[in-house]
């Protein structure tokens, strides 16, 4: 056994001190990523510090008519929330269609965030892995890679992030709050996750004993709607090979798009913010020419690697559908 040391935080404060404090130290929140990468080797903290009773497990509206969610809600209890079901479906469906109902019941909406990419090489410490260990190569470069990017990777890595609560966060135009010693701050959902470039080590813009206390959604737009898809290769406990956040609003009678939002997961290193497609769908006709249209602006840059080309179909094929299906429901 590897030893370490365990403390549990009374405070936001004490907790963010403690980790600043320590090289080795890191934040435990439900622990369901984690406690994993610890027994298998591949994260070896010195101290944990325990965050997962603090005061940061509320649910609230705010004074613009968004949400707060604390960094300790249960992804269980956000994913069931009477006003996330009511005003954030693809929120609750994304939550939903991630992990099993035993980890839903422990994982942190800070945790959700912070978890690493489930990469079957970055779990194998007898392979090379960039993102486990900086400049050792990356194994699955001509190996399996059929979860792995199409969208933004780098010679270094071409693992996926595995959240499905990020993906529809990013759609959402979330953002993240963050404590550190030196106050308080907001990063959009949108910018908190790296492409992984030249330091694929680094998940996060975070930086060492910087905590997660909340995330802030603001309203969705008058009459939008929104979903939340997962294609994957069974119906439950798998992580996506695509999936799609989808927020729409439509001018009256539902012809023409009048905003648009949406976000990809398992298709690069971070939530993928589809911004070309929302361009394309933005004052346009809800039609399948305009769906197609969108789908070809957002994955003309993929580079799916040998053994992962039918990510690219079916990243266009999912957003299409979702598109339909939301007009579909706007116009009834």
């Amino acid at each position: 056994m590897i030893p370490f040391e365990y403390r549990r935080a009374t405070s936001t404060r004490e907790a963010v001190t403690a980790v600043a404090e320590r090289p080795g130290a890191v934040f435990l929140g439900g622990g369901t990523n984690l406690v994993d990468h610890m027994k298998l080797g591949v994260a070896t903290p010195e101290l944990l510090v325990d965050v997962s009773r603090l005061p940061l497990d509320a649910v609230e509206d705010t004074a613009d008519g968004g949400l707060r969610v604390g960094a300790a809600v249960r992804n269980s209890d956000l994913a069931a929330h009477p006003v996330v079901r009511a005003r954030y479906p693809a929120l609750s469906r994304a939550l939903l269609s991630g992990a099993s109902g035993q980890l839903r019941n422990l994982a942190t909406t800070g945790g959700n965030l912070l978890q690493r990419t489930r990469c079957v090489y970055f779990q194998d410490v007898t392979t090379p892995c960039n993102k486990r260990e900086p400049g050792s190569g990356c194994a699955a470069l001509g190996g399996y890679v059929r979860y792995h990017a199409i969208l933004g990777a780098s010679e270094h890595c071409v693992a996926v992030h595995p959240s499905d609560m990020a993906v529809a966060l990013a759609a959402l135009d979330a953002r993240v709050v963050i404590e550190d010693t030196d106050g308080e701050q907001r990063i959009p959902v949108t910018d908190f996750h790296r492409l992984p470039g030249d330091h694929p080590e680094r998940d996060t813009v975070l930086t060492h004993g910087q905590l997660i206390t909340g995330v802030e959604i603001p309203p969705p737009p008058a009459g939008a709607v929104a979903d939340y898809r997962k294609v994957r290769d069974r119906a439950s406990y798998a992580f996506a090979l695509v999936s799609v956040a989808a927020e729409l609003s439509f001018e009256s009678g539902g012809d023409v798009i009048r905003s648009a939002r949406l976000a990809f997961g398992g298709v690069a290193h971070r939530p993928w913010r589809a911004h070309r497609a929302e361009a394309v769908l933005t004052a346009a006709p809800a039609s399948g020419q305009t769906f197609a249209q969108a789908a070809d602006a957002e994955l003309a840059d993929a580079r799916p690697l040998d053994g992962n080309e039918f990510k690219v179909e079916l990243a266009r094929r999912t957003l299409v559908s979702t598109l339909h299906t939301l007009t579909e429901q706007a116009q009834r």
